[in-house]
């Protein structure tokens, strides 16, 4: 409005201009045609109008008037400009952002996002309120609505001060004492390890493990005849134990390496070598089962060259004992062997100040909460000591040793359970000593913020990594439509759109039988960690996905079930209970527990219930073969059929059961037969060596001699996973 009364200002000006000017040039010529009067006339007609020079002057005055007048306008329009540039408004954005997104920091309709994008290379059409912008449209839009664009930083957390605790310095060497020597024994399944440790031990371990088989690491104390002490840890030897033996070898000072005399080297066997040279622990190499009579002791120790374990017989400086774990044979010789080498390692460790240690094994006890088998390698545990491990802490309200006696200190090398933790601890975790109960939350909150940060981070990596496959995606998009035309390019869409359509109810049931969620609960944390291990190497997706819902250690509750019935899911538990009361709820709700001792039985059930989700396999199995000799045909009413003569060759041909035509190799037909005659007799089954003629349900067959017609019976097969777990 402002702006047409401004206009109309300047052309009443003009207009006044104008006729001022009109007006003098007319006095102008007036003035020239009395120039013939006389002259008194002509004083009189200057003092009434204006000389040329006069008249000049004026137009000047009202040009330069009308000049000001104008330049005024123009710096109030520059004035009104910059204001405006001023006052536009700043919106906030960031890379990636969505179209709602963006109409949302703009305070405008989704419409005028599409608005401003309309006549660029965006296709509008596939564009939704929830796809991506590229920084370039981003820019466009806000450009478009006369707006100033700011790019939004992320804001800097404040960097929080590390309150983590860490290891003390290394003490001095005078306050340092002789300490027991940690022994771990390593080497395969059925080696023998846990009976030679019984010999020594002097106690039935063996009888405990299910089938021979030791299924969690175990730290035990034992007292030789001389007065010495040795720590002992007894390692899994099956394949699915490897982070266990991994753990062991960390925490120890020497390893015994079992052999078996009549097996010799094996798979666990090298891995185990290849951890005691991680860990740089020297070896004790202990020949086992030398009392049977295939024993071969030397063919062991020229096996082991290869894997760079020399024995001293050999030149090299790897003890080596032959034992008999069974019968107790050189087992004092073995204790010896040990001792000697610890000895000359010179073991020792600082008893005073703050405790440190590492867990070995943790679980749950009812009546205890949790507990934790752990090595203490420096300091003195006592009872109410502050303990932090992990992303656990414990005020120690009891101790004992591995025959559940309560003991009130431990020392260093000392295997000991803990209880008195707050969560579970992981097995290998560093266990120190804090000064009090809020030191230790302090350390706690610190490691799981330090957690979710590192969790953030590869989030975000993710999410980045992410945007720009979409946006490569939407650029081949792009370039793949933008030379069709809008119709070929409409109905491309189309029909993207109609293969990505919902599925149906009955169809979501049929997809979710490919799934197999499960719940695993175990005894102790170790053997957790091993099945899923396990699982972490499933690689048959594609036929059935496998899902883990829950995890965790203790035994199966009613959590549990209920988690299971949510889910659909099967509950596989390791060396757990479940109570009668919990038996029943499952039953009642439709779920699956099954129970387990030997982990590989676990694995082989957890193959076969995979195995039971997936579509059974149509197999074909011969009835019976015929060779074709002649073909002729016959009218049948007003139609003429191809009928074959045949021999049969092979089996028997059975009318009712399905057939296919054979040529050079390739299968050309498969289908029924309308007719099966022997001679001129309709029958339903001829056997080996007999003559038939047959006709085919399709008409449009042509037969040739040479050609086989073979009779065959679909059978449904349960298919099997092809996931293999290694053992």
């Amino acid at each position: 409005m402002n702006q047409k009364i401004l206009k109309l200002e300047n052309l009443l000006r003009f207009h006044t201009i104008c006729r001022q000017l009109h007006s003098l040039y007319q006095r102008r010529m007036l003035a020239q045609w009395r120039h013939v009067f006389s002259s008194a006339y002509l004083v009189w007609t200057a003092q009434l109008y204006p000389q040329p020079w006069q008249t000049h002057a004026l137009i000047r005055t009202a040009l330069s008037q009308h000049r000001l007048l104008v330049t005024k306008k123009e710096k109030k329009s520059q004035k009104s400009q910059l204001s405006s540039t001023k006052s536009k408004k700043e919106v906030e954005v960031w890379i990636g952002m969505t179209v709602e997104e963006l109409a949302r920091a703009m305070e405008k309709d989704i419409d005028c996002v599409y608005e401003s994008l309309l006549n660029t290379a965006v296709d509008i059409d596939s564009l939704e309120a929830h796809s991506h912008l590229d920084e370039v449209w981003i820019k466009e839009v806000i450009k478009k609505s006369g707006m100033k664009l700011k790019w939004s930083k992320v804001k800097q957390d404040k960097v929080r001060e590390n309150k983590d605790a860490v290891k003390r310095p290394q003490a001095d060497p005078a306050l340092l004492i002789p300490r027991s020597p940690v022994v771990t024994i390593m080497g395969h399944v059925d080696h023998g390890k846990t009976t030679l440790l019984d010999k020594l031990r002097k106690t039935q371990v063996a009888a405990m493990e299910a089938g021979g088989i030791t299924q969690h690491i175990g730290a035990f104390l034992v007292s030789l005849p001389s007065g010495e002490k040795i720590t002992f840890l007894d390692t899994p030897g099956h394949a699915a134990f490897s982070a266990m033996r991994a753990r062991g070898a960390q925490v120890t000072d020497i390893i015994i390496l079992v052999v078996a005399a009549d097996d010799g080297v094996m798979k666990q066997t090298v891995e185990s070598i290849q951890h005691a040279k991680d860990a740089q622990v020297p070896i004790v190499l202990a020949i086992n089962k030398c009392d049977k009579a295939e024993a071969d002791p030397e063919k062991v120790k020229k096996e082991l060259l290869a894997y760079d374990v020399v024995c001293e017989d050999y030149g090299g400086d790897v003890q080596a004992v032959h034992v008999s774990a069974l019968t107790g044979d050189n087992m004092m010789a073995l204790a010896e062997a040990t001792i000697a080498l610890a000895e000359m390692l010179e073991l020792k460790a600082d008893p005073t100040g703050p405790v440190e240690g590492t867990v070995i094994e943790s679980f749950t006890d009812k009546g205890r909460g949790p507990v934790t088998t752990a090595i203490i390698q420096r300091g003195t545990l006592r009872k109410g000591s502050i303990l932090v491990a992990g992303k656990s802490w414990a005020k120690v309200r009891l101790m004992f040793d591995e025959n559940d006696k309560v003991i009130d200190e431990a020392c260093p090398s000392m295997p000991v359970g803990i209880i008195g933790w707050r969560d579970f601890p992981s097995a290998g975790d560093e266990i120190l000593e804090v000064e009090s109960e809020p030191r230790a939350r302090e350390v706690v909150h610190w490691r799981k913020y330090e957690q979710e940060q590192e969790k953030n981070k590869e989030d975000l990596e993710l999410i980045e990594e992410k945007r720009k496959e979409h946006q490569e995606a939407h650029r081949k998009a792009r370039e793949k439509y933008g030379t069709l035309h809008w119709k070929a390019r409409s109905f491309i869409k189309y029909k993207i759109k109609k293969q990505q359509q919902p599925l149906k109810p009955k169809e979501k049931a049929g997809g979710d039988s490919n799934v197999l969620p499960i719940i695993i609960k175990g005894d102790v944390d170790g053997s957790v960690e091993a099945i899923l291990n396990i699982m972490d190497t499933y690689d048959a997706s594609h036929e059935c996905e496998l899902e883990l819902v829950h995890s965790g250690v203790g035994d199966i509750s009613e959590n549990d079930v209920n988690l299971a019935e949510t889910f659909h899911g099967v509950i596989y538990g390791f060396n757990v209970n479940a109570g009668n009361v919990i038996q029943q709820s499952a039953a009642k709700k439709g779920v699956k527990i099954k129970l387990h001792k030997i982990i590989y039985r676990l694995i082989e059930d957890l193959q076969e219930e995979l195995s039971s989700r997936l579509p059974c396999i149509v197999e074909e199995h011969t009835i019976g073969e015929a060779s074709i000799l002649a073909t002729f045909s016959i009218t049948e009413g007003k139609k003429k059929v191809p009928v074959a003569g045949c021999r049969v060759q092979k089996g028997q041909l059975e009318k009712q059961k399905k057939f296919k035509l054979i040529r050079n190799g390739h299968v050309i037909w498969k289908g029924s037969l309308i007719s099966l005659k022997h001679h001129k007799d309709d029958i339903s089954v001829i056997k080996t060596g007999m003559d038939c003629g047959l006709s085919l349900d399709e008409e449009k067959i042509e037969f040739k001699v040479g050609d086989d017609i073979v009779c065959y019976e679909e059978k449904e097969v349960l298919a099997k996973t092809s996931w293999d777990p290694g053992f």
